[in-house]
Order: structure tokens, then sequence, then C-alpha cells
């Protein structure tokens, strides 16, 4: 796999939310601190009929709205732009992949690729990219998600961008793996001896992961009503952070290692079939409600038709090894509820014979709520003794020990995700980007799951606005003695 950084970013979709909201301010972030290649050239391409004074003044207005006024300083900004160039492309036209050739000049300098493009351009734009001597041995691609609605369609993009690129010149991307918390799991979990003699089924009850929003639609009625919760948040995000809970400890921090880690757990997930999809899975669809004491729409209203499609869902999984055997992991996700979070939730097993039962007090299992957004967070609930003389009684209580990374690092910078990603990809290290048989282990799990939805005829059931879901998602935990962390 090559080493030497890309001279070369381009950069498809240029033009759109992602590249205006994280990719360019996180470049220029990259710029800021002396991090980018000095040679660095990066070329916007999208349909858009922009120039380049255009296109840097659009990305200037994006620095201007996501980027700090004290960063933001005249000759960084005026250093970055002169980076920037632009190149009208409609990728369904092949003939115009040659003025990508024309404005990168020698291909001989490594090139990095970012396709931030709807999943149905992959192809044209990769052979576009091969018709026009893109695609050399310097070339690495970057793959923005969705990758695929189910395993087949995941397989004919992961094949259009195999006849191109290689396997160790793919990095796609979940932005997820570039958050720092995420990465600092890994940390927490092998370069600490405390955690990993009770990181299994010993040691721990059961594991929850929360990924809710507040948000509705967003104007992406288009794409979601294509892929709903479980393909939208379940087969991405939430199975990578189960599988970095869930992983052995690899040989060394790089990318085979972690990755071959990943895949194990990954194909140990035990399958929810026809038969017990009823019983391990609910969907919910929003109905109108409040969010922050502001009344919003019900889902229907925001679509504007009818729809089965769901804006939440919540999983009971199962790890079948023998690190996990037993061990529940719940997985919830949804638009419209009541606040914005993902976090990671650890309840240990409880003491095996409490000391303290005859003189009245009560002991809770130990827990491990590993916050990643909206704040970074690592908390460890300890019980402790509750200060008196204990006359009648002792007395524990439950008291967090916080990580809070804001705090721990006051003096370092929090970075977008992006950043590292980005970073990464231009400097070759695919360690945080996902293989293509990890997406596809992803794909054929949750292809089961919306198998047994179609068998059963399964449709979302509703859920007002601004709550944790329906009901029937407090039973899924309730009836194993459960309650979903809030």
């Amino acid at each position: 796999m090559p080493k030497s950084p890309a001279n070369n970013l381009l950069l498809f979709g240029a033009t759109g939310d992602l590249a205006q909201r994280m990719l360019l301010p996180s470049l220029f972030g990259l710029d800021g601190d002396g991090l980018l290649p000095p040679a660095l050239r990066i070329i916007g391409t999208a349909r858009s009929d922009l120039d380049k004074a255009s296109f840097r003044a659009a990305a200037a207005a994006s620095l201007e709205r996501y980027i700090d006024a004290d960063r933001r300083t005249p000759e960084l900004v005026e250093r970055f732009l002169g980076r920037l160039d632009y190149v009208q492309v409609d990728v369904s036209e092949p003939s115009q992949f040659s003025r990508i050739g024309a404005a990168l000049g020698s291909t001989d300098d490594s090139l990095a690729i970012f396709l931030s493009t709807a999943p149905s351009l992959f192809r044209p734009t990769i052979e576009g990219l091969a018709s026009a001597g893109l695609t050399g041995e310097t070339v690495r691609m970057a793959l923005e998600k969705p990758l695929g609605t189910d395993l087949a369609t995941s397989r004919e993009i992961n094949d259009a961008v195999a006849a191109a690129f290689p396997e160790d010149r793919t990095f796609r991307i979940d932005h997820y793996l570039g958050k720092e918390t995420v990465q600092n799991l890994l940390a927490l979990r092998f370069g600490n001896s405390l955690f990993e003699p009770l990181w299994n089924s010993t040691g721990i009850e059961h594991v929850q992961i929360t990924v809710s929003e507040t948000v509705g639609l967003e104007g992406r009625a288009g794409y979601y009503e294509t892929s709903g919760a479980l393909r939208d948040m379940v087969q991405n995000h939430m199975l990578q952070l189960l599988a970095l809970v869930a992983m052995e400890p690899p040989s060394a921090f790089q990318a085979g290692a972690v990755r071959d880690e990943k895949v194990k757990v990954l194909r140990s997930l035990r399958p929810i079939t026809r038969e017990t999809v009823l019983a391990e899975t609910v969907t919910g669809q929003y109905k109108e409600g409040a969010v922050g004491g502001a009344p919003v729409p019900g889902y229907l209203d925001e679509l504007g038709r009818p729809s089965d499609t769901e804006t939440f869902v919540a999983v009971k999984a199962h790890v079948d090894n023998w690190r996990w055997k037993g061990v529940p992991f719940y997985l919830r996700t949804g638009k419209r509820l009541p606040t914005r979070r993902s976090e990671i939730f650890i309840q240990f097993k409880g003491v095996p014979h409490s000391i303290f039962a005859a003189r009245g007090a009560t002991v809770r299992p130990n827990k491990l709520l590993i916050s990643l957004q909206p704040e970074e967070n690592i908390r460890l609930l300890l019980m402790t003794k509750q200060p008196g003389l204990d006359r009648e009684g002792i007395r524990l209580r439950e008291v967090p020990l916080d990580l809070g990374m804001a705090n721990a690092f006051a003096d370092t910078r929090r970075r977008i995700a992006y950043e590292r990603l980005i970073l990464d990809l231009l400097e070759g290290d695919p360690t945080l980007f996902v293989r293509r048989d990890e997406v596809e282990a992803q794909w054929e799990w949750i292809d089961g799951i919306r198998d047994g939805w179609a068998a059963n005829a399964m449709v979302p059931k509703s859920y007002g606005a601004g709550t944790w879901g329906p009901s029937a998602a407090i039973a899924l935990t309730e009836r194993d003695g459960v309650s979903w962390y809030e």
C-alpha cells in the first residue's frame, strides 16, 4: 500500500451539505495546524456551474459559519482558499472526466479521492475516473455511506469499486470511527489492566448502545424513505460500536489486526430470524408531539404521504462466542427523541455477596457510561459510603468518577471526526476505515432482520415526538429485568 502523503485531494460532491458542513471545515482545521502536505491541492467537483472564484467564495462562507472566529484568521483563510480549485463535471458524461485530468496535470503525484455522492453515481464515477487515467497505483478512494441498501446492492457497489481500486486503496468511511471517544474506547480497554479481566460474560450483565436524535427528516425525505432507522444507523454506526466493545484484543493497533477482530464479532452475531424477530426487535414511527418544548409534526405529515418506514428501532442482539455468551446487547436509535446523544452503557454484574445488607445498605452494580455526543465523556459509577456515624444503619451511595474530555484535555482543541479520517486518507492509513468483509457481515445480519419484518408483516408502532419510542421498546428490556439508561 502507498505510504507517501497525497499531493492532490479530489472532492466529489463538493457543493453538497457534507462538504460544506464537515469536509471543508475539517480540511481548514488541519491546514491551520500545519498538518496538510505543504503542496496539497484540493479540487472540488460537482454538477454545479461554478468557477474557482465562486467555489472559494462558497468555501469562505462555510468557514465563516462553522469555524470559530478566533481560529479563522485572515492569513489562515487566505492560505487555505489558495489550495482550492474547482472543476464542473457531470459524472453521467464520461467525456467530462478529462477536465479533472487537465486540472490535475501530472498524475504521478499520489491522489486521494473522496466520493460523497449518491451511491447510484459510484459506478459511473469510477468508470469515468478509469477512462481518464485517474485510478493508478498511487490513487486512493474514500467512499461515504450509504454503501447499498442490502447485501446484494452493497456487493454491486464494492464490485464496481474493486474493478479499479483494490482493497488496500479503498477507504470506506464511518465517521463515528473518527470520534475521539470511540478511539478512547480502545485505549480504555487495552491500555488499562483494570477493565479487561472483567470485560466478558463473567463480569458484565448487559450492554446498551443508544444513538438518539431530536431532529426529523431535515429535508432528507428521499434518502430516509429508502433507508429507515435500521439501515441508516444500526447497519453502520451502531454495529461498529458494538464490534469495538466486543472485540478481542488485537495484536497491534494496526489496520489488519483491528479489522480482523471486528469481523470476528460481526460474524458471531446471532442471526435474528423470522421466528425471533418479533421478540427481539421493535420498530416505531413518530407522530406529532413536542421536542424541547416546541411542537413538531409527525413523520407522515413531514413526508406528505403514507409510509411504513421506521424512524425508531430497538434490537436485542447476542454475540455468540466464549467471551459474550449470554450477555444481551440492547441497541436503540430513533428520530424525534427527547435528547440528542450517542452513548455506550455497560452494566457490570453485582457483587456476589453484600456484607452491608444486614446494616440496611443497598449495593448497586457498577456502571460504565461512554458518551460520544453531544459531549465526549467517560463516567464510571461506583458505590461509596455516605458520610455519617451510621447509628441508623450504613448508607451507600452511587458516585460518579468522570473523565470529561473537554476538562481533561482543556488545552487541546476538540476536532471534527472527519479531520482524523481525512488525514488518515491522505497518509494512506486504513485502520479507522471499514473493510469490505465488515460491511458485508453487517448487511447479512441486517438483511435477516428485514426479512423477518417482511415475513411477519411488521409495521412501525406510533410514538409521540419527544418520547423514547413506543412502549414495546421498554418491554424489550423489562422482560429481562433491565431498564434503558436515561
